[in-house]
């Protein structure tokens, strides 16, 4: 059978921490799900992936296998494990794999650490994997919570639809848990999860930056000198917003607790003025241009 560089796979050093070897994971996952990515070698690289994160996630794993990696071994070359492995008591539980792919691992995997069965051939009561996916929802329902669909398909657990409820103020990158959603166990052992990851799709009127709400407003030239009330949208309703006079373009204005929703502590919304000028198009839009001109003959916006 032939080595494996499991830290080569997942593009880490072997001096990795665990959160650089999940973070690693996760971006390769989301790029070779065979549900998803367009690679033709998805579902084989998705596998890699899967196998050398369930060597290097465990303690315990990633300890025997770098024990067995200081020999000198190279990718691809021939490997039998060390005398008496077998017999040095190696124990790993293979209760829940975790991931999306899980299962069907390589000789050379299994020759480091088993298949996690029982003896006499019965089957060992084992949980079935977890199923990661990513959902995206609009930033309204990300405020204020709601319900949605999600198809699973194919690899990620046969054709179903399932509805999911979107907690109000959730966070792109967080996750949402449904217990007992993956892939069915086996030996009479528990379902695994299904694990969604939140995504938030881009809105026109609004950004979100944390629990803060970004928006801009455009004003008239008078409005932004005189000062004025205005009514400006936010994701929870309409609201007033006072303009002082004087406002340049580019001021921010906050409208305090008018972001997500967090708790005790919820966002802020921070509103852009943009001051747009009108075009004058007749003889006395221009008349009076001129004459607003001449009163201020003494400004110099470069100053």
């Amino acid at each position: 059978m032939e080595f494996k560089d499991y830290y080569k796979v997942l593009g880490v050093e072997p001096d990795a921490s665990d959160a650089e070897i999940k973070a690693a994971y996760r971006k390769l996952a989301r790029k070779y799900h065979p549900d998803r990515s367009k690679e033709p070698n998805a579902e084989e690289q998705f596998k890699a992936i899967n196998e050398a994160n369930e060597a290097l996630k465990d303690p315990e794993k990633r300890r025997a296998y770098d024990q067995v990696r200081a020999g000198g071994y190279r990718p691809g070359e021939q490997f039998r494990p060390p005398p008496g492995w077998g017999q040095q008591g190696q124990g790993f539980d293979f209760g829940d794999m975790g991931g999306a792919g899980g299962g069907d691992f390589s000789d050379f995997f299994e020759s480091l650490f088993g298949r996690g069965r029982g003896g006499g051939g019965a089957q060992q009561a084992r949980r079935g994997r977890d199923i990661q996916a990513q959902i995206d929802t609009d930033i309204q329902t990300a405020f204020s919570g709601g319900k949605t669909r999600v198809a699973l398909n194919g690899a990620s657990g046969g054709d179903r639809v399932l509805e999911v409820r979107i907690p109000a103020g959730i966070q792109p990158g967080q996750v949402i848990r449904l217990a007992g959603q993956g892939h069915p166990g086996a030996g009479g052992g528990p379902s695994g999860d299904l694990l969604l990851e939140i995504g938030i799709k881009d809105d026109p009127r609004f950004r979100l930056a944390g629990h803060n709400v970004h928006s801009t407003l455009a004003i008239a030239p008078w409005e932004a000198s005189e000062g004025a009330t205005i009514a400006v949208p936010t994701l929870g309703g309409s609201v007033d917003l006072r303009i002082p006079a004087g406002s340049q373009g580019g001021r921010k204005l906050r409208l305090k607790g008018r972001g997500m929703p967090g708790g005790a502590h919820p966002g802020d919304q921070i509103v852009t003025l943009e001051v747009r000028v009108p075009e004058a198009v007749n003889i006395e839009q221009k008349a009076a241009l001129k004459a607003y001109r001449e009163a201020f003959a003494d400004f110099n916006p470069r100053a």
